[in-house]
């Protein structure tokens, strides 16, 4: 016969379920009101959040400039000048050939859209005049009807890029003040916090300052293949403004899914407009290929390596992120997964006993006796 239950165990059980339900609401509401006040602090957070990841990118050539006896303003504004210089010189590396190349560009995309109206017009859509002017008209209607959200879409725009030239302008003043007093934050906290605080909190900062530099050099390097791959591939095509795309796909690298996207798409967009469907199927599937290898391959790999995190909380981090908060989230999704395995790991070597010493082993003789 099967034994009965014990009503004092099944008490037991359902005493502790409750107690670790409640402590589990506790840290989940704990959790939304930490969240939330992010949330209403984003605007100040968001700049902080891009000068760590520059200063990150800009804090070897500081600090090997402060060795070699440089004062730390002197340093800081070296580096910042340089860094606005390099960010200029991309934007105009980018610029110039596309603006002296721009009525060949134009003339290939009219070509085009002709093109492909000459494709519509034959077998198997045979998409007449008519059809194609009907559209048209019909879709000059729909824009002439939403002339009030088009505006409105605009001044959001224009919102938005202001916005985004504020966040620049702090994220740089920020970063000058974190190369010039970096090195002092951590003694200045380690003096404002009280008892254990003051080598907990310390130490948990330094080991998450040394991740995002881990995380910031693997994008780099990730962008970097990307940019030496698929740039050598449109050359071996023979499409125009290999240099610029090149520059674009690494640029465009630090900006998760989208980045990439948009990268790809200017390419085709080119080699469609000046080489013809067949060089432009051909850098699409150059661009499908690398970007799979780099998604899928590369990136977790690399990251996986230098953020101690396995490749696949790498892959289900971004998408997360990407889910949760769109670019933002695809962007700071690694780096907060690799923060917060620091901080857990952290918490796993204060809470763990310590190794309890091997016993001897019987079997094994011991020491031998002095002599007398």
């Amino acid at each position: 016969m099967p034994s009965a239950l014990s009503s004092a165990k099944t008490r037991s059980a359902l005493r502790t379920s409750a107690r670790i339900s409640l402590q589990m609401l506790l840290v989940l509401l704990m959790t939304a009101v930490t969240l939330w006040l992010l949330g209403r602090m984003w605007s100040v957070l968001w700049p902080l959040v891009v000068a760590l990841l520059l200063t990150t990118l800009t804090w070897p050539p500081a600090r090997f400039l402060r060795r070699h006896g440089w004062p730390p303003a002197l340093a800081a504004s070296l580096i910042t000048v340089l860094f606005l210089l390099i960010g200029a010189g991309i934007v105009v590396l980018i610029a110039v050939p596309v603006a002296s190349q721009s009525g060949e560009l134009a003339e290939g995309v009219v070509d085009g859209i002709q093109q492909l109206r000459e494709w519509a017009a034959g077998p198997p859509l045979r998409i007449g005049e008519d059809q194609v002017t009907s559209a048209l008209d019909a879709a000059v209607a729909r824009i002439q009807g939403s002339v009030g959200s088009i505006v409105s879409a605009t001044v959001t725009g224009v919102g938005t890029i202001v916005n985004g030239l504020v966040t620049t302008v702090l994220a740089l003043f920020l970063m000058f003040f974190f190369l010039k007093d970096g090195p002092r934050f951590l003694p200045w906290l380690t003096r404002q916090l009280p008892g254990r605080l003051s080598t907990d909190v310390p130490t948990v900062a330094s080991r998450g300052w040394d991740t995002l530099g881990a995380f910031v050099r693997s994008q780099a390097f990730v962008g970097l293949l990307d940019a030496v791959f698929i740039g050598l591939g449109l050359w071996i095509v023979g499409v125009p403004l290999v240099l610029p795309l090149a520059v674009l796909t690494f640029v465009s690298a630090f900006v998760p899914i989208v980045g990439a996207l948009f990268a790809g798409f200017v390419a085709v967009l080119i080699a469609l407009v000046s080489n013809g469907w067949t060089d432009a199927l051909i850098v699409l599937a150059i661009i499908i290929v690398v970007q799979q290898l780099e998604g899928n391959v590369f990136q977790p790999i690399v990251q996986s390596r230098g953020l101690g995190l396995h490749a696949a909380v790498v892959l289900l981090a971004v998408t997360l992120g990407g889910s949760l908060a769109g670019i933002v989230g695809s962007l700071l999704a690694v780096p907060v997964a690799a923060l917060i395995a620091v901080l857990w790991n952290y918490l796993r070597e204060q809470l763990s006993d310590p190794a309890a010493p091997e016993a001897p082993d019987p079997a094994e003789p011991g020491p031998a006796p002095d002599a007398a």
